[in-house]
């Protein structure tokens, strides 16, 4: 086996830290792989180099039209890399194998929900949230589904990837072994704003772990600070600007200094190339039916999904009073 050192270097070169018990046995059989790779290329090519500056024609000599034969160097360079593929394909499956293996008991099972473009982690007691939050030293099992395209489920610290096909359940699980805040990808070319769909892990201890299960359930009193909460797990800000001014923009419509201003729109179900207001009930169609007023100018910026039966009146009414909120606000040039 490699030395642990070697299987190490990855922290500071090839990749992230190591944070989770997969991690160490994925970055050795790599590491095998580019070690025994360098020792077969630099042997190979020095002696190419000599062989050519050796064996170069020179004036004068004329050499065998015969093809040259060494039964037992053809034997090596056959044998000896069948050996090694079979090898490296043999760690490689039981690395995978143990990935794909039933978790062991006691798992903090979370649903995962991706969609464009965006990530909602859903927890046991209910809460929900953008960003991933597991437990030091447990066992976490994602129970993953899309609900549009294609996504991948990436960790590279963890050294997890799982593919979500929509129409299905996928099921990855991993062990944090540093606590920490990590990236969390797409893997699959989703659309658009594919580059957008990122979030972070955060690897807490059970202490914090079980204080922010305890607070993402609470919905703030007041309801402009409930709706900027909902407005940040419910995937909004994936698309929809309501940030500081310089801010990037994102695809969807802005928020900011739209509250009671003549929106122009599309043709839809109950517009054609006419002009409506931003107010409450432009808010409530646009999440609950968003092709019914589709805002002209963002054809182009992909079909939002219907909120329908995933938020209540009253949460509707929070995000409105947010969005009024912001009108003083300068909304940024689109992208």
């Amino acid at each position: 086996m490699i030395p642990t050192f070697l299987a190490d270097i990855n922290d500071t070169f090839w990749f992230p830290k190591q944070a989770s018990t997969f991690a160490h046995d994925v970055d050795w059989l790599y590491n095998a792989i580019v070690y025994i790779s360098v020792a077969f290329f630099v042997p190979i090519v020095a002696a190419m180099i000599y062989f050519t500056v050796k064996y170069r024609e020179r004036p004068g000599y004329k050499g065998s039209i015969e093809a040259l034969h060494n039964t037992t160097i053809e034997v090596l360079w056959s044998v000896i890399p069948t050996f090694i593929a079979g090898w490296i394909f043999w760690q490689g499956l039981l690395g995978y194998l143990d990935m794909q293996s039933p978790p062991p008991a006691g798992t903090e099972d979370i649903k995962v929900i991706a969609k464009k473009w965006s990530w909602n982690f859903k927890y046991p007691n209910g809460a929900e949230s953008p960003d991933l939050h597991v437990p030091i030293g447990r066992p976490s099992k994602m129970i993953m589904r899309s609900e549009d395209v294609n996504h991948g489920f990436y960790v590279p610290a963890f050294r997890v990837k799982r593919d979500i096909i929509p129409g299905r359940f996928h099921y990855s699980w991993f062990t944090p072994t540093l606590e920490g805040t990590y990236d969390l990808f797409c893997s699959e070319y989703c659309g658009d704003n594919h580059s957008t769909m990122n979030a972070k892990v955060y690897v807490e201890s059970e202490e914090a772990y079980a204080k922010f299960l305890a607070e993402a359930i609470k919905e703030p009193e007041d309801i402009v600070e409930r709706g900027k909460w909902l407005y940040e797990r419910k995937g909004c800000k994936t698309c929809h600007y309501a940030g500081k001014e310089g801010s990037a923009a994102g695809p969807g419509p802005s928020y900011n200094g739209s509250w009671g201003k003549p929106v122009p729109l599309v043709k839809g179900a109950d517009a054609s190339g006419k002009e409506t207001l931003f107010d409450e009930e432009y808010v409530l169609n646009s999440i609950m039916d968003p092709d019914r007023q589709r805002r002209k100018g963002y054809e182009g910026a992909g079909n939002m999904q219907s909120y329908k039966g995933q938020l209540k009146i009253e949460q509707v009414e929070a995000l409105a009073a947010f969005m009024k909120s912001l009108e003083s606000e300068t909304p940024p040039a689109k992208k």
